[in-house]
């Protein structure tokens, strides 16, 4: 099972400290607000909201260097797009494990 990481943050940032500390201290702001909002839509079979708030969670699944989460976002986003919200559980456990990584960075 592949596992968040900040490859890609140093990766982008290259040796400048200040960027990357700010790049994750935006994603530690972001996330928690993404992950509740998909929550709250999802509680409310909002699917199409719920597409929008996967469309942008699965772009942080890229930076976190999760390739896999983020393909299967992708197809999940569509799936919400006609309703179906069989994936949720899945995707559930993708936005868990980002969010017990986030803190402990």
């Amino acid at each position: 099972m592949e596992q968040p990481n900040l490859k890609y943050i140093k990766e982008l940032s290259g040796d400048d400290v200040e960027f990357e500390e700010k790049f994750i201290s935006i994603l530690k702001d972001e996330f928690p607000v993404e992950m509740a909002t998909y929550r709250d839509h999802i509680d409310s079979n909002e699917t199409h909201k719920a597409a929008d708030i996967v469309h942008k969670l699965k772009h942080k699944f890229n930076i976190l260097s999760m390739e896999e989460a983020y393909r299967f976002a992708v197809v999940f986003e569509e799936q919400l797009r006609t309703g179906k919200t069989e994936m949720d559980s899945d995707f559930n456990c993708t936005l868990v494990k980002i969010e017990d990584f986030l803190k402990t960075i």
